[in-house]
């Protein structure tokens, strides 16, 4: 690990987070939200909030697929994810759901300044972000579908957004 430059747990927790909230809405899938924590930690993002019937830790589906990130990454656990959208207002996080729908802004054509605050809500696995959820977004990021699938899971989903949402904070790192 010292040669791959990683953090330990330590320098982890006391490094500066890239100030994204992910939003996770009903998931049904343990490894998903444990592979959501994995990509959490490789981005630096500051949050995972957990919102209804979405498995939190400890959870052995979690624990196999997060390989320890559900240790370090910061989470909270919101039974309303109106409770949980409360709170990032109230800290001024712009909140966007990722989902399908009409005048989403394509993923590729999104731009937000490197100091923004932004949470990102992915929503169940089959049924996606909740109609009452996108009404309490600022927006919706939409990820461009090119094959014949019209969807991707929801945690290969949640990689490529972040990954596009942090690359461009990354240049003033």
């Amino acid at each position: 690990m010292k040669e791959l430059g990683r953090k330990s747990v330590e320098e982890f927790r006391r490094a500066e987070k890239i100030p994204i909230v992910i939003v996770l809405e009903n998931i049904r899938s343990g490894y998903n939200v444990g592979s959501v924590f994995r990509t959490a930690d490789a981005f630096l993002v500051k949050s995972i909030y957990i919102c209804g019937y979405t498995a939190y830790p400890p959870h052995k589906e979690i624990t196999k697929t997060a390989l320890g990130a559900e240790e370090t990454v910061d989470w909270k656990y919101f039974k309303k994810i109106s409770e949980a959208i409360e709170q990032l207002r109230r800290e001024q996080y712009k909140v966007f759901a990722v989902e399908q729908v009409a005048n989403s802004l394509p993923l590729q054509h999104t731009r937000f300044d490197a100091d923004q605050k932004l949470a990102v809500v992915f929503g169940n696995e089959v049924s996606g972000v909740e109609q009452s959820t996108i009404e309490l977004s600022d927006g919706c990021i939409e990820i461009p579908q090119l094959g014949m699938k019209h969807s991707l899971n929801m945690a290969t989903a949640a990689g490529v957004v972040l990954w596009e949402l942090v690359k461009p904070r990354m240049r003033s790192m």
